[in-house]
């Protein structure tokens, strides 16, 4: 081999191994190479609490030291009538400004999707309402939810790197023996029906205060019809769930909180199949939170490990997000246990570093500077 050509091909072996196995652009692809996203950021919320709260001066300073500058805070009704308490929202919201942190958005309790027809129902999507309009009050624009009539579902545990322990799930042989959840029996079209109450009543809502829903998939999504009693809304397939949910009712505030590990835990091939449901969701606008989890594993047995040891190629899901500029937070999410560790402030603090790390790439990628 010539001297010259050897010393190309090392070159591009460096520059491949660079990008985490994605090689650079050609010269002729770079003249049209997509700009620096300066808008997504990293994010914290309730997973992980320093001090004596969410936004305790401790807790903020924690989120600040490491480079985190918006929070998602979980609220919960006084009562299932009154809501929120307006003075606590108020509260949080000015312990963050205090110290130049932004209270971004707001998760809320899932119990409205256990009711069925009737006026307790017609109650709580009052009461939800009320709530919306109270966040906007304080500045809050995303309001994320999830819907479980079964609890999340986890039934294992492996030991991990430095003795960490990795929750997992494998879906048990005599799953069709497992008693109904809490909500009792509930049917894919009892489930939809309910789906379909909370958006046609709660979309305009939102859109008249200016909050967005992000819903948060069922964890894990693809369970079979039946589990528990229930047939989840996002079974059998992840993506087609998620169309169908967004076209219930179409709308900028009719969103969703993205959570990737979510997602990967319902395909048979994560690392490839992952990128279309980001880029579909990314491309309409319609993710205004990320959640990033990784796992190791696929549809029906996986375990939830660190960000840098799963099936997920954030390199390149993180390059979703910088070309269809993603403007919100990205939060580490279910990251694993250690004794040492009971806050799991080691944990996120190694996720706030890998998703700042893997911003500053991709935009540098992109001719952007270090932020």
């Amino acid at each position: 081999m010539k001297r010259r050509s050897f010393a190309q091909r090392v070159l591009a072996a460096g520059a491949t191994a660079a990008y985490g196995g994605h090689a650079p652009a050609p010269a002729a692809a770079q003249a049209s190479r997509p700009r620096p996203n300066t808008l997504m950021h990293v994010g914290g919320d309730y997973h992980s609490v320093a001090g004596a709260g969410i936004t305790s001066r401790e807790n903020l300073e924690y989120n600040l030291r490491h480079g985190v500058k918006h929070l998602t805070v979980l609220a919960k009704n006084r009562t299932p009538e009154t809501g929120w308490d307006p003075d606590e929202l108020n509260r949080m919201r000015d312990d963050c400004d205090k110290l130049g942190v932004t209270l971004e958005a707001i998760r809320m309790e899932p119990d409205y999707i256990l009711l069925r027809k009737g006026p307790e129902r017609d109650r709580a999507v009052e009461t939800i309402v009320g709530n919306l309009e109270k966040a906007s009050h304080v500045g809050v624009g995303i309001v994320t939810y999830h819907w479980t009539v079964i609890p999340i579902r986890r039934n294992r545990r492996t030991t991990g790197r430095g003795g960490a322990m990795y929750p997992g799930f494998l879906l048990e042989e005599n799953w069709k023996d497992l008693p109904p959840g809490p909500a009792g029996v509930v049917n894919s079209e009892d489930y939809w029906e309910r789906i379909g109450y909370f958006l046609e009543k709660v979309v305009p809502a939102a859109a008249e205060f200016d909050v967005r829903l992000a819903c948060h998939p069922y964890d894990p999504p693809g369970l079979p019809f039946g589990y528990q009693g229930a047939d989840n809304w996002d079974s059998p397939s992840i993506f087609d769930a998620i169309r169908r949910y967004e076209a219930v009712v179409e709308s900028p505030y009719n969103g969703f909180q993205l959570c990737l590990g979510t997602v990967a835990e319902g395909l048979r091939h994560p690392r490839t199949e992952v990128l279309p449901v980001v880029r579909y969701l990314a491309a309409r606008g319609k993710i205004y939170q990320v959640h990033m989890r990784n796992i190791r594993g696929q549809l029906h047995g996986f375990e939830e490990v660190y960000p840098d040891e799963g099936e997920m190629d954030f390199f390149g899901i993180m390059r979703i997000f910088r070309d269809e500029q993603f403007s919100g937070s990205i939060c580490p999410d279910h990251m694993p246990h250690h004794p040492s560790d009971p806050r799991l402030l080691q944990a996120f603090a190694f996720g706030y570093g890998y998703i700042k790390a893997l911003i500053q790439a991709v935009n540098a990628e992109a001719g952007g500077a270090p932020v």
